[in-house]
């Protein structure tokens, strides 16, 4: 099977960021024959468009991606390349693309054209902003986009959603704090850095609002010995949630704090708080309309994850679904596999939204 032999050779050749010559080459070569217009929006992208003679298309995008991680499957299509794996289901989705572009080859007439956007860098790089900058979607007067992630723990083979927030907003934070390094004899005549930066770490904890948001820590560096004052220190963390409005009040809040603890404390240094992801947040119309042709799942709370599919989604309406791996090992995990067969679904679903 075409889709089966397309996940296995794409899972081979895991590549990251914006660099990917043979991922992007073997999507070339298997789209070549097709009757499309292949474009290179961006480094690393590319682009296929399915003109059915219609005023307006549909887009929809796959990610080519991989993750800095050794695979541990013992997959006999294991990863050729040392410490690069695709741990986050990109290969599957890629390969969905490339058997939707087979089936849209062999059709006639659809209501709308159709952009096949395959997309680098979502793991780092936000490669989905860049190809919306590139303007892509005004060129093919794209009216609507549709994205799908493979997810383990969902039912197997079907695809699940939700309208409204179905993915968190994501920031990187990065707050660091600059004292004066000395023996720990002499502590009166220091200031200490590794302080500020635990008592930043403990004050954030409490900040509480009414509305949902995760903000956690989940690395600290900072100093050179037991025995000397930390001079310098950095705490690395994430701020999530659903709500543009509720991320901006605890992004003045982070600042405010961290002004306050550097005054206390005596010490320099900054504060970053990174854009980041927005939310992916589908379409209510769009949602509606998809469900009356396709059964969906419902999703009774939506992920904590980001998805940069969501600058999509600020530019046109879009809507973002799970297809079902059953119970996998986790996303980003050395281990992560699933049955190659549930790639099928994926394609159906796909081509039945070009019905829309």
């Amino acid at each position: 099977m075409t889709l089966i032999r397309d996940f296995y050779a794409l899972h081979r050749i895991p590549e990251l960021d914006c660099t990917l010559p043979k991922t992007c080459a073997y999507v070339k070569q298997s789209l070549y024959s097709l009757r499309c217009t292949i474009t290179t929006p961006t480094e690393g992208s590319i682009c296929a468009y399915f003109d059915f003679g219609r005023d307006d298309a549909v887009a929809f995008r796959a990610d080519l991606d991989a993750l800095p991680i050794q695979e541990d499957t013992g997959l006999s299509c294991t990863s050729l390349h040392a410490g690069q794996m695709h741990a986050c289901g990109h290969d599957g989705h890629t390969a969905i693309l490339l058997e939707l572009a087979r089936r849209l080859h062999q059709k006639r007439t659809l209501p709308h054209n159709v952009l096949l956007i395959f997309q680098p860098g979502e793991e780092q790089k936000g490669g989905a902003k860049l190809l919306c900058d590139s303007g892509i979607l005004e060129t093919y007067k794209v009216r609507f986009i549709f994205g799908l992630h493979l997810w383990p723990k969902l039912s197997k083979g079907k695809i699940h959603g939700k309208k409204g927030a179905m993915m968190a907003q994501s920031s990187g934070i990065t707050a660091r704090f600059v004292g004066k390094s000395c023996h720990i004899a002499t502590k009166k005549e220091g200031i200490d850095a590794l302080f500020a930066c635990c008592r930043f770490y403990e004050q954030a904890q409490s900040l509480r609002t009414q509305k949902p948001h995760l903000l956690a820590f989940g690395k600290l560096e900072g100093g050179t010995a037991g025995n000397v004052l930390c001079g310098q220190a950095a705490l690395y963390g994430s701020l999530r949630c659903f709500d543009p409005q509720l991320h901006d009040h605890l992004r003045r809040r982070l600042f405010a704090l961290w002004k306050q603890i550097a005054a206390h404390t005596g010490c320099g240094g900054a504060l970053d708080i990174e854009e980041g992801y927005p939310a992916v947040c589908n379409d209510p119309g769009l949602f509606a309309a998809v469900c009356r042709l396709y059964p969906i799942v419902p999703l009774q709370q939506p992920s904590w994850a980001a998805e940069d599919f969501s600058f999509y989604q600020q530019k046109i309406p879009g809507a973002f679904f799970f297809l079902g791996l059953g119970d996998t090992p986790a996303l980003h995990s050395p281990q992560f596999c699933f049955d190659p067969n549930v790639l099928e679904q994926g394609v159906r679903f796909f081509e039945t939204l070009c019905q829309l």
